[in-house]
């Protein structure tokens, strides 16, 4: 019975969000279900403070995604304009998360390690939307991750140093919401690293991959997640 308690707070803010989330056209049915699914992973796993931090996402980017909306609409040419995201998309971003929250829920000893790797995974997740959403507003210059050279804003693999500086900033917050819970010390960069490393990994996927259709955006963006879970849980290990 108090365990039911203590998720009740939980339990009915996710009702509401996904009521509000499916009311306001930003999530299909089937987004607000994978949504409420992968919010119940994570909860099983940190608790409040996964769900704070997957709350920040889910927020931010979404803020971002309509940020100047129409500015971005005449530049993105591959990419689906509409802000009403399906259940691919949120597990694109978030099923790393859910996943390793399910695994710090049944391996409670190794329940550090999984967590500090779910907060890498929504750290890469937040950098690689606000990088890409605001970088094309406010970047001046925009260069191909792989030749350097300069590239049109808005395609694959395209990346600027406003809009890579924005991504760390998202990386940030992310890491300052688990230092907050979890404690002060190195994890706090770590996590800012694995975030950045993890985004900056999305734009290599992107101009090698998805560019000639051999990987589709939800692939890249689960990719990054993955890649900076896996980072963060190797330098926990082993350094």
């Amino acid at each position: 019975m108090p365990v039911i308690y203590r998720s009740l707070p939980f339990i009915l803010v996710l009702i509401a969000i996904v009521a509000v989330s499916i009311a306001t056209r930003k999530l299909t049915f089937g987004g607000a279900l994978m949504g409420a699914i992968i919010a119940i992973l994570i909860f099983l796993g940190p608790g409040y403070t996964g769900v704070s931090m997957l709350a920040t996402f889910f927020i931010l980017g979404t803020v971002a995604t309509i940020w100047k909306k129409k500015e971005k609409t005449s530049i993105k040419v591959t990419h689906d304009q509409s802000t009403k995201r399906d259940a691919g998309q949120v597990f694109a971003n978030g099923g790393v998360a859910g996943l390793i929250g399910a695994l710090s829920y049944f391996f409670p000893e190794k329940a550090q390690l999984y967590n500090f790797m779910m907060a890498a995974s929504l750290s890469s997740a937040i950098a690689d939307t606000l990088s890409s959403e605001l970088g094309m507003v406010y970047g001046r210059r925009f260069y191909n991750i792989i030749s350097w050279k300069k590239d049109a804003k808005g395609l694959d693999g395209v990346v600027s140093l406003e809009g890579t500086f924005i991504g760390v900033i998202g990386s940030a917050i992310i890491a300052l919401i688990y230092a907050l819970s979890m404690g002060w010390h190195r994890g706090f960069w770590i996590i800012i690293l694995a975030g950045t490393i993890g985004n900056l990994s999305d734009s290599i996927l992107g101009a090698l991959l998805e560019r000639k259709r051999l990987l589709t955006n939800n692939g890249v963006n689960f990719l990054n997640t993955f890649i900076a879970a896996v980072f963060a849980g190797l330098i926990y290990l082993f350094i």
